[in-house]
């Protein structure tokens, strides 16, 4: 079997927990983060990352294959 290729766009994008669930960062933190659009809570919530959705995992995986 020849090697496979990781894709550059996903490896920077997702990541593996110990138990082989897909981590991903929240989405909505790029703009407008003054605390008139996006409160202080709201902000801290998308600090912290959360699993990908099941339907999306398998091809996640195919696309960082060594990670």
């Amino acid at each position: 079997m020849p090697k496979l290729k990781t894709h550059s766009g996903a490896k920077k994008r997702f990541g593996l927990t110990k138990n082989g669930k897909v981590k991903r960062a929240r989405a909505y933190k790029r703009h407008q983060l003054n605390n008139s659009i996006k409160g202080p809570k709201q902000k801290r919530r998308l600090r912290k990352c959360t699993l990908a959705d099941k339907t999306n995992v398998k091809q996640v995986k195919l696309l960082i294959p060594y990670k």
